[in-house]
């Protein structure tokens, strides 16, 4: 038997930012997916217009009263704090350009969405929404997401902190995190993208204290869960869903 069809007041357009692609998808109130992740190519250069644009076309397409969107930079109170490698004008491998940057700084984007579209928009940093589709509810949890680039969130008891963006914080030899711990690493020596990956959460475990850690993000599937079977916390790979699962959170706890 088929599963009952959701009414489309009932659903949330889950929305992922990501340096690389964007991600759209239909989810239900409990952050389960209703059908397959659809991609776009993030646009660049990424003006905060053009990144309107292309929303407001997808958003079009749908019935969805709500949308939960997961932002890749440095995100609060509805603006952007650090666009991270949106302000880079043709994507990560270019360097940030200074003016694009200073667009998106302070710029309100969750309300822009808001008028633009017409729908309930609401917008978290990318790995604080990623976060809210992986934690358990205990303890101290950090939440790396793996992809283009890195970025963290920090929940105690189930509620999330706010903490420093690392991507752009040197790593080691003088290169960040997103350099080292990012896809273009990874693809270069996957073994030693392994290692470096493992020193990044034994560091940041020790800064904050954490006793479970999720990894989320499209290259968490590349995490063999033997690098960390000798580690003193506890590691779940959680995989590339869980920014689409955590944006009914933003509307139903």
């Amino acid at each position: 038997m088929a599963p009952p069809r959701i009414p489309i007041e009932d659903q949330i357009l889950a929305v992922d930012i990501g340096a690389t692609n964007v991600k759209f998808c239909h989810v239900d109130i409990h952050g389960e997916l209703l059908e397959g992740v659809r991609r776009r190519p993030t646009p660049y250069p990424c003006s905060p217009d053009r990144l309107i644009e292309a929303l407001d076309e997808r958003i079009e397409g749908t019935k969805c009263p709500r949308v939960g969107i997961g932002f890749p930079g440095e995100f609060s109170n509805g603006r952007v704090v650090r666009p991270g490698n949106l302000s880079r004008p043709g994507g990560v491998t270019t360097d940030v350009d200074p003016e694009l940057e200073e667009e998106w700084r302070g710029y309100e984007l969750q309300a822009k969405l808001c008028e633009v579209t017409g729908r309930d928009v609401r917008i978290v940093n990318d790995a604080k929404l990623a976060a809210l589709g992986s934690i358990d509810g205990e303890g101290v949890e950090l939440v790396l997401t793996l992809g283009t680039g890195l970025g963290i969130a920090l929940a105690i008891d189930g509620q999330l902190k706010t903490i420093r963006d690392v991507g752009a914080e040197i790593f080691v030899r003088g290169k960040t995190y997103d350099q080292t711990i990012g896809e273009h690493s990874r693809s270069m020596d996957e073994e030693h993208w392994g290692e470096l990956l493992v020193l990044a959460v034994d560091g940041f475990v020790r800064e904050f204290g954490a006793n479970t850690v999720h990894l989320a993000g499209g290259n968490a599937r590349r995490v063999t869960p033997t690098l960390f079977s000798e580690t003193p916390y506890r590691v779940v790979i959680n995989g590339n869903q869980a920014s689409i699962k955590g944006a009914a959170k933003l509307f139903y706890n």
